[in-house]
C-alpha cells in the first residue's frame, strides 16, 4: 500500500506500507478525498505543536468502506458506504471521555498528528469514527472535519441571534466558523490581511462587514464598521501570536473570546482590561460525533454549499510536487484537496 510520509520539515516521500489488516471493531475505508488543512501546512513547516517526524498527514477524509471486522458494536455501516472520518482517537477511559468532551481527551490521538494519517490508499479506523452519508459527494465528505471546527467553535462561544461577531482569520476554519455564525442568526464581521479571501466570503454570503487587516487591528476599526459598537463575541482562527494577544482589546463588556487556532508559547493579557470588561476566554479543540452528524444533514439538505471552497485540486501522485506552491500567497488557495 502507498502512502505520503513528511519525513521531516519540508520533505514528502513516497513510501511503501504492509498491506492492512482487518482488526476487530474496525472498518477499512479506501481514502478517495484529503482535505489539505492549516495543521498539515504547518507540519511542512515545521511549527506544528503536538507533533513528531516522521509523519503520514491526512486528518480530513471521504472515503468507502471496503471492509469491516465486526466486534459486536452496533451500527449501520455496510461495504461501499461513503463515508467521513472523525479523526479523534479517544481513550474512552480518562475524566474528560467520562464527562464527554471526547474532543480533549487526555490521552487523545489525532490521526495524521499524534499517529499517521490519511494521505494512504486505504486507512483502519473505529466503526464509531465513521460517518456515511448516501447523498453527500467525497468532496462534501472530506470537507466535513473542517467544518466541525468551525461548528464546535461557534457552540463554544454559545453565539446568538442578533449578536455582533468578529472572525479573524479568513481561512478555511474561519470560513466554517462564519458559516454556523450566520446560521445562529449573528451578524458577521471578518477580518484578515487578504482582500481577495475577505472578497470571495462577501461573494458567498458569509459576512455583511469586512476589515483588510494592515497593521494593527483598533477599537475604533470594529466601530467604523459595526455602528459603533464592539463584537460581543471575537473568535481568533490565525494561530498568529500577535493576532491573539491583540484579541483582548476588541470586544465589548462582558464579551466572549474563543481562541480556535492555537501557537506555541503563553498567552499574557494585562489583567485590568481583562476585569473591567468581564471576559470570557475559551479554548475550542477538535470538535464532537453529534458536529459530524449535524453537518452532514445540513449538506445534505442544501443548507450549506461547500462547492465553492474547494479552489485548488491536485492527484496523489502529484501532490508532493504541489503542496508547497499552495502556501504561496500568489496563489489564493481557500482549500486544497487531493484525489485519489
Amino acid at each position: 500500500m502507498r502512502a505520503i510520509i513528511l519525513k521531516e520539515p519540508g520533505q514528502f516521500d513516497f513510501i511503501e506500507q504492509e498491506d492492512i489488516k482487518a482488526e476487530k471493531g474496525k472498518a477499512i475505508v479506501k481514502i478517495k478525498r484529503i482535505g489539505i488543512c492549516g495543521t498539515d501546512y504547518h507540519a511542512f513547516k515545521g511549527d506544528q505543536p503536538f507533533f513528531t517526524y516522521p509523519r503520514v498527514l491526512g486528518h480530513e477524509l471521504g472515503g468507502e468502506i471496503v471492509s469491516i471486522s465486526e466486534n459486536g458494536i452496533k451500527h449501520s455501516l455496510k461495504i461501499g458506504d461513503k463515508v467521513a472520518i472523525e479523526p479523534y482517537l479517544n481513550c474512552g477511559a480518562c475524566q474528560a471521555c467520562d464527562a464527554g468532551h471526547i474532543n480533549c481527551c487526555e490521552n487523545i490521538q489525532v490521526i495524521g498528528v499524534h499517529s499517521d494519517g490519511g494521505m494512504a490508499e486505504y486507512i483502519s479506523i473505529p466503526i464509531n469514527k465513521i460517518h456515511k452519508s448516501e447523498r453527500l459527494s467525497f468532496d462534501q465528505l472530506a470537507l466535513v472535519e473542517t467544518l466541525g471546527i468551525g461548528l464546535h467553535a461557534v457552540n463554544r462561544a454559545n453565539v446568538k441571534s442578533g449578536e455582533k461577531v468578529l472572525i479573524i482569520g479568513a481561512g478555511p476554519i474561519g470560513l466554517g466558523v462564519a458559516q454556523f455564525s450566520k446560521l445562529k442568526g449573528a451578524t458577521v464581521c471578518m477580518a484578515d490581511i487578504s482582500k481577495s479571501r475577505l472578497d470571495f466570503i462577501e461573494k458567498i454570503g458569509l459576512s455583511d462587514k469586512s476589515i483588510q487587516v494592515t497593521g494593527k487591528l483598533e477599537e475604533a476599526d470594529l466601530k467604523n464598521v459595526l455602528d459603533g459598537d464592539l463584537p460581543s463575541v471575537v473568535i481568533d482562527a490565525t494561530g498568529n501570536k500577535n493576532s491573539m494577544l491583540n484579541t483582548f482589546n476588541l470586544l465589548a463588556h462582558g464579551g466572549r473570546l474563543v481562541f480556535v487556532g492555537l501557537f506555541q508559547g503563553d498567552v499574557t493579557f494585562f489583567d485590568p482590561n481583562f476585569h473591567k470588561r468581564e471576559l470570557t476566554l475559551l479554548a475550542s479543540r477538535n470538535c464532537l460525533p453529534g458536529d459530524f452528524k449535524e453537518i452532514i444533514s445540513l449538506i445534505e439538505e442544501g443548507v450549506i454549499d461547500t462547492n465553492p471552497w474547494l479552489s485548488h485540486r491536485t492527484s496523489f501522485e502529484d501532490m508532493p510536487n504541489k503542496f508547497e506552491t499552495f502556501l504561496e500567497p500568489g496563489q489564493e488557495v481557500i482549500k486544497a484537496i487531493i484525489e485519489l
